[in-house]
């Protein structure tokens, strides 16, 4: 990945995904006493109180009054900012403000819609919170319709234990992840000067795999017909690590440990063609390659990791290009190889918290606008990538984000998703305190309780 910015926006939507019932779907189903996320249904985004207006912010946990408590009251509810005592969601006109709770316009009514989501409207009227499409935009009073749609996401979600070994699902499961898994100095020439200076991992691959890293993000380029491992170009990097070797690494060892799971994330510049020759040339690839497409995942849902031991299905491949403009570039579609587009299977938080060095942002929002982190269908769940890191791999701010990862993810990530993360991607995965082994280890110990 490159310095600039580091993950390309990228894909278009293959899958028509719909968003799973968060709350009883009958018009009379309660509406939760506890702090919510006031969260659209088609942008993912929160109202947020911004000044007193109401503004449709990215998520960001608990920093920017985005928590809202209903709260039952003579004609309808009240939804009382949870960090700002006495303020109310309002309106004034066909904007949404905010106003001392009890004043004239901090009324409204929650309508269930039958899938999770609430309208929210002006009593006795056909006026409703209308989201916008776009961060920073205001919330207004509109016409129904999927903008006029709200999840009232839990600020803290109920949790239950890790389902048993022999039946818990892939989608339940979070793996440790390494973010420019190549980029290391260990195993091979991965940049020129100075980009070089910056290694996102301490180790190589095989490093990697025995300390427990089980998903790996790299970026292949074209270098003489073959596909390479490069971060942001190939230019002046005189020996770079063929793809192929590094896949070789993860085949050996996955077929060394039976029952291990791994995934590689491609950041995808070479063309169909050249990265098939390159699969095609490591040994038992095909042996260990997990095709979700082949076996009906996204209608039947995740199997279970079991399941996958018991057939030595080890290793699923994404691509982050789209289907769209491989087939616009007149090439063959990856999946008819076995590598996955990624945007069909998986979301995915915007990569960047901000510089080396200095304030972190832990907004965790989409990084695809048109593919919300809360995609979901009641039969199929995508698999939930979660970025933590910054533009530059810098040691000590590494080590210091690493230690709050458990933190971002529960508190601000899994709302945001409305979905436990998959992946924990990170620069430097030995540094932290407590370290991101230990960090998936926890999330691995619990699932979401359903129904909430």
């Amino acid at each position: 990945m490159r310095l600039r910015p580091l993950r390309l926006l990228c894909c278009s939507a293959a899958l028509a995904l719909s968003v799973p019932a968060l709350l009883p779907g009958a018009a009379s189903a309660a509406v939760p006493a506890s702090s919510v996320y006031l969260q659209n249904y088609v942008t993912g985004r929160n109202a947020a109180d911004s000044g007193g207006t109401v503004a449709a912010h990215n998520p960001k946990g608990n920093e920017d009054h985005q928590q809202w408590t209903p709260l039952a009251v003579d004609g309808g509810y009240q939804l009382r900012n949870a960090d700002e005592s006495g303020t109310c969601l309002g309106r004034s006109g066909t904007t949404a403000v905010t106003s001392a709770c009890g004043a004239d316009g901090t009324t409204w009514t929650f309508t269930a819609g039958g899938d999770g989501t609430y309208t929210v409207s002006v009593p006795g009227t056909s006026q409703y919170l209308t989201g916008s499409s776009s961060d920073a935009g205001a919330v207004q009073l509109g016409s129904a319709g999927d903008l006029a749609r709200w999840y009232p996401t839990p600020v803290a979600y109920a949790t239950t234990a890790m389902p048993s070994a022999d039946t818990r699902t892939l989608d339940q499961v979070t793996f440790l992840t390494a973010h420019n898994a190549f980029a290391n100095g260990a195993d091979g020439n991965f940049a020129s000067w100075p980009v070089s200076w910056f290694p996102n991992q301490n180790y190589g691959i095989s490093r990697q795999l025995a300390d427990g890293v089980r998903g790996f993000m790299l970026d292949d380029y074209t270098v003489s017909g073959q596909a390479v491992l490069c971060h942001n170009s190939c230019d002046g990097v005189s020996r770079p690590v063929p793809l192929a070797t590094d896949l070789q690494r993860v085949v050996d060892f996955l077929k060394a440990h039976p029952g291990q799971f791994a995934t590689v994330f491609l950041e995808d510049y070479a063309s169909s063609d050249v990265l098939k020759s390159s699969l095609a040339s490591v040994n038992g690839l095909y042996d260990v390659l997990y095709r979700p497409d082949q076996e009906g995942a996204a209608t039947k849902g995740w199997p279970t990791m079991a399941d996958l031991a018991a057939r030595g299905k080890q290793l699923l491949i994404f691509s982050d290009r789209t289907r769209a403009s491989d087939t616009a570039s007149g090439w063959s579609t990856r999946d008819t190889f076995g590598v996955m587009y990624q945007r069909e299977w998986t979301v995915e938080n915007y990569w960047s918290m901000g510089g080396g060095l200095g304030g972190s942002d832990w907004s965790c929002y989409s990084r695809w606008d048109t593919r919300p982190l809360t995609a979901d269908s009641s039969a199929f769940h995508p698999l939930f990538v979660m970025n933590h890191f910054r533009d530059y791999p810098v040691a000590g701010t590494a080590s210091t984000d690493n230690g709050k990862i458990l933190n971002r993810a529960q508190n601000f990530c899994t709302p945001a998703a409305r979905k436990k993360p998959n992946y924990v991607a990170v620069d430097r995965y030995d540094l932290g305190s407590p370290n991101p082994l230990s960090t998936v280890e926890t999330l691995n110990s619990y699932i979401l309780a359903p129904g909430q």
